[in-house]
């Protein structure tokens, strides 16, 4: 990033003004298709070379070995790294990178092995023209080199500048290729030997069964066991006997990195077959087809914010969390079309899919269906989903939702009407007696009232169809969408569709208001009552909220970052939650309860967008309900593709500030580094900086001062 140009004497005050609020670490509860995911690809000209190895010095650079030399990232620009003059690396192909405890930068390439600290550069001829595969550093602040050679590779311990190597008698074979500690002791995987435990007392030897290949990676697997990386599968060392460990797994699976991350989620890197999470319980895969540079994953690390990257033969990746992730068919949903979401008052909740009823409870899904000609069931379930077949149902596309005050839901669908209780299916009506049911409210009396865009506004009693008044009746062409009850007058809202608000009670409309009240034009596609009587209404021309007779508009010049409001809900802190067509906001209860007073007053809103998990676009369908709060306090959005779900009492948040570094000054055409004093009388300058966090890094807005 590149500062202007002056013309004076100055001095530069440089800060990061914004830094947006962010993923902090990974959610272990969520699958790898539910993280933010970035990709920088080889192919696409992002480094000359495949990426092998990834390290952060303390200053928050991340550093990435290639192919063909030593790059340094600061998220948005990779720039090649070279030594000092008059001196080099032992060869440009990077296999892999230490940052230790003190901030040394450990450098190991196919011909040897280098360090750079505070500017200086160290290079060690023990190592000289051997391919340092592996490094640690222990516990005691030893650093440990592992490298493979011919005949012989080493192992080599190096500490306050003293390098002492061991293997020149062939005891390692061809060398070594991994290194970790586990129970206080430094184990080394061979190329060839099998397993050592080499520290402390005298070293033993562990035979690894299968063919012959390296011992690729170690890492304290989930049982407590030390899991191995090996040609065919997972390996673990246990009472001192190596075994195969099962994985859910099937056909060829060759794993070559692990990593654990520091919420306990263990993430393999495979030769072949991509990017694979265990967390929880379960395992999930990350591959090519779902956006993975490349199945062959080379290297895996985890940056102090917390995120997550995958080196591969072509390209990087990078994985955060979401503020606001996707619940989709991926984690067991039925369909990819969701119309309504419903937060039942057991606790569970509710989806509306296009191909069945999805019934989510602590995790598990249950789907209903009724079993067509043309419905056929999957063929490999999530280990949390199980399906229920109902010939009661009337159809499987599901519409809106609605839980009575009996604590039955109400299915609608393009077949007919039924309603759900003791886990039966009750049709109500002729099979094709309704057609797209967009909303249904109760009233205080027990009545149901349904909207149904073509047969208009029913009354429904024990189950029974008691009154039907169509919508030229109410006075409009165009049907209602959402319908709520005002319990206190025993009177119903209606909202519509080519816009406009209606109170209909005793079977008539008794009042009306448009956009020439003061209500959003456009569509209305959501209504909630306040605990004080006030009406907010959800349009294509803001949120409007009335109140008295009154009504006033909350828009894009009033703090909104767009008009459009597709649906609302209320978190357990009393802050508004919107779901727009440009994302999501969040507002405060102080700024809801000011903005009456002065309907000119800004308002200020927490804004979250695509960088945050929430696409901007037009929701589908228009049934209700679209937003819904369950018992946990979660808040469930409909989406494209799915469910959006928010934690408002744990929103990721990143804590750390972005540190930020002028890299250079170029001052009347003469570059100096970062701390230079420049000459007098300078009249053209231009200073490049940079600010260092992998979040979201083209979000970072920086502030500067001359003087």
């Amino acid at each position: 990033m590149r500062g202007a140009r002056t013309r004076a004497r100055f001095a530069v005050t440089l800060g990061l003004a914004l830094a947006c609020p962010c993923a902090f670490a990974l959610n272990p509860a969520l699958d790898i298709s539910q993280y933010a995911h970035k990709a920088w690809k080889v192919s696409e000209g992002f480094t000359r070379g495949a990426i092998n190895a990834i390290a952060q010095t303390p200053d928050g650079y991340l550093w990435l070995g290639t192919e063909f030399g030593l790059l340094r990232f600061d998220g948005v620009r990779a720039v090649e790294w070279t030594p000092p003059a008059d001196q080099q690396l032992p060869s440009n192909a990077i296999v892999r990178l230490l940052v230790t405890r003190n901030g040394t930068l450990w450098i190991g390439t196919l011909k040897g092995l280098a360090s750079w600290k505070g500017g200086r550069f160290t290079t060690y001829a023990e190592l000289a023209g051997l391919d340092v595969l592996a490094l640690l550093e222990d516990h005691e602040g030893t650093v440990w080199a592992g490298a493979i050679g011919v005949p012989n590779g080493r192992l080599c311990a190096i500490r306050s500048g003293a390098l002492k190597c061991q293997g020149e008698d062939g005891t390692l074979d061809g060398g070594v290729v991994s290194l970790c500690e586990w129970k206080g002791a430094l184990w080394a995987g061979t190329s060839t030997a099998g397993l050592w435990r080499w520290k402390p007392g005298p070293p033993r030897l562990y035979s690894v069964p299968g063919s012959v290949s390296s011992v690729l990676d170690l890492i304290e697997g989930d049982n407590g066991a030390l899991w191995i990386a090996k040609n065919g599968g997972i390996r673990e060392l246990t009472d001192g006997k190596v075994e195969a460990h099962p994985l859910p797994v099937n056909g060829q699976f060759n794993p070559g990195k692990l990593l654990r991350d520091r919420e306990g989620g263990l993430w393999i890197g495979t030769a072949g077959q991509g990017l694979w999470h265990l967390h929880q319980g379960r395992a999930d895969v990350f591959a090519s087809a779902d956006g993975l540079s490349s199945d062959l994953v080379r290297r895996l690390f985890e940056d102090r914010e917390g995120n997550i990257w995958a080196a591969t033969s072509d390209g990087l990746d990078r994985f955060r969390d979401f503020a606001v992730p996707t619940i989709s068919m991926r984690q067991g949903l039925s369909g990819g079309g969701v119309g309504s979401v419903l937060a039942a008052r057991d606790g569970s909740v509710w989806v509306a899919t296009g191909d069945g009823l999805n019934h989510w409870s602590n995790g598990q899904i249950t789907v209903y269906r009724k079993r067509t000609g043309g419905s056929l069931s999957r063929l490999a379930l999530p280990p949390n989903v199980r399906e229920k077949y109902d010939e009661k149902l009337p159809q499987n596309s599901v519409e809106s939702l609605f839980e009575d005050s009996r604590g039955r839901i109400w299915v609608p669908t393009l077949d007919g009407l039924a309603y759900l209780e003791n886990d039966r299916f009750i049709p109500v009506g002729s099979p094709l007696g309704m057609f797209l049911v967009h909303s249904i409210a109760e009233d205080g009396a027990g009545n149901l009232w349904v909207a149904d865009q073509f047969r208009g506004l029913l009354r429904l009693l024990d189950g029974k169809l008691v009154q039907e008044i169509p919508w030229e009746r109410l006075g409009h062409k165009d049907s209602s969408g959402p319908v709520v009850s005002d319990h206190g007058q025993d009177g119903l809202w209606l909202g519509f569709y080519q816009g406009g608000l209606a109170y209909f009670k005793d079977g008539q409309i008794r009042a009306s208001y448009s956009s020439a009240d003061g209500l959003g034009q456009g569509h209305v596609y959501d209504l909630r009552f306040e605990k004080d009587g006030a009406l907010w209404a959800a349009t294509d021309g803001g949120l409007s909220r009335f109140k008295n007779g009154r009504i006033a508009t909350l828009t894009r010049k009033n703090g909104l970052p767009c008009d459009a409001v597709h649906a609302m809900i209320e978190d357990d802190d009393h802050s508004l939650w919107l779901r727009l067509e440009c994302g999501m906001a969040r507002i405060a209860r102080r700024e809801l309860d000011a903005w009456p007073a002065d309907s000119n007053r800004t308002i200020q809103a927490t804004v979250f967008d695509s960088s945050d998990g929430v696409r901007s676009r037009a929701l589908p369908g228009g049934y209700t309900p679209r937003a819904a709060k369950s018992a946990d306090g979660k808040l469930w959005f409909v989406t494209e593709g799915g469910v959006n779900v928010v934690d408002p009492h744990h929103l990721p948040f990143n804590k750390l500030p972005p540190t930020v570094h002028i890299e250079q000054v170029i001052a009347d055409r003469k570059t100096y580094a970062a701390g230079a004093k420049l000459p007098p009388l300078v009249r053209d300058v231009e200073i490049d900086y940079t600010a260092l966090s992998f979040v979201v890094p083209e979000k970072n807005r920086f502030r500067y001062k001359l003087e």
